[in-house]
């Protein structure tokens, strides 16, 4: 199985237009079936515009673009090329390749066998839903007892969060399959449609994570999504990791939250409809830096009045789990609009 070609990556591009536009041209606006920015650059304004739907190529192709103040045009690919400033089309393909979540281009056998269950798209979704779906509720599981240790308790609305006894998660150094009770998390666009999960893998009893090189991996559509807690209304809270988002739910349970999985998702995300006031909560590192700020012009280009909510240690969930729920409700609550608090504490 070799690794898409470069028209291949433009159609796989072209079918998350929209998640495209909001990472690399994070400074424009949707309109309609267009994204609108002022060039291929990033740069504000409205002459260049992006097709957000549309058949994968030919006419009307979603991805297509045109700068009607200097007549470039091109696909998704050449936005990435122009957003990033890479000059070396490799580059390009290695950005690309990130952002769909594809391994970086590269020949030989051991790539193929890896790209194989992430070349398509729409068969990732599936696994992820299938696996969403083979999962149980998670109250009674270690995985209830994991987010304990994590400071975290269950409310009515964590129907997001299921356990999986005996979740794969690949070979180990013997070269035998590994397999661990995983906290698997159900990433859903706005309409709730589960599009991509979050695992965690887990020690045997829930006490901590797994002994492995990468204890939390997502797979199938995360770009825009994320892993909800409570219905949206006027006010949310968004974060990168599951447990750092929780932790402000310790504060205002009644506070509907998304979280993002990663930086490059938090950047990413999506608003829901009748949004108003958006809650950043920021990682203490360069990542989380990035990312919130551009969470932040994004939400302030769409009219939001957006709020920063910086932890004191490295995110809320260490705050929480290691200065106590008292440090953290004095913080958090010197930090929130009053509206929010009266609106969410109870």
């Amino acid at each position: 199985m070799r690794h898409p070609d470069a028209s291949e990556v433009a159609s796989l591009l072209a079918d998350r237009a929209e998640a495209v536009c909001r990472k690399y041209l994070g400074q424009g606006q949707k309109a309609g079936n267009y994204w609108l920015i002022g060039d291929p650059k990033g740069t504000p304004g409205r002459s260049m515009y992006v097709r957000l739907r549309g058949p994968l190529s030919g006419k009307g192709a979603a991805g297509k673009w045109t700068d009607a103040a200097s007549s470039e045009h091109g696909n998704l690919l050449d936005i990435i090329k122009h957003a990033c400033g890479y000059t070396e089309f490799r580059d390009v393909m290695a950005e690309a390749s990130r952002f769909l979540s594809l391994p970086d281009p590269m020949p030989g056998p051991a790539y193929a066998t890896r790209a194989r269950a992430v070349a398509n798209p729409e068969e990732a979704r599936l696994a992820a839903q299938r696996l969403f779906e083979a999962a149980s509720p998670i109250r009674g599981t270690i995985a209830e007892a994991y987010l304990k240790t994590r400071g975290i308790e269950l409310g009515p609305d964590f129907s997001a969060l299921r356990f999986h006894p005996r979740c794969y998660y690949g070979k180990g150094p013997n070269g035998q399959p590994q397999f661990w009770p995983t906290l698997v998390a159900g990433i859903t666009d706005l309409d709730g449609n589960v599009t991509a999960v979050s695992r965690t893998f887990m020690k045997r009893d829930g006490s901590a994570k797994a002994p492995v090189d990468s204890p939390r991996r997502s797979k199938g559509d995360v770009m825009g999504n994320g892993i909800r807690f409570g219905v949206p209304d006027w006010a949310m809270a968004a974060g990168e990791g599951c447990e750092t988002t929780l932790s402000l739910r310790a504060v205002l349970p009644k506070l509907p939250l998304v979280a993002a999985t990663s930086s490059s998702h938090l950047s990413g995300l999506i608003f829901p409809p009748g949004l108003r006031t958006l809650i950043v909560i920021r990682d203490n590192d360069p990542a989380g830096d990035a990312a919130t700020d551009a969470l932040f012009a994004r939400g302030h280009a769409a009219g939001l009045e957006v709020v920063l909510l910086a932890p004191e240690l490295d995110d809320l969930n260490d705050d929480l789990t290691l200065l106590g729920l008292g440090r953290l409700r004095e913080s958090v609550l010197q930090k929130l609009p009053a509206s929010i608090i009266d609106r969410f504490i109870v």
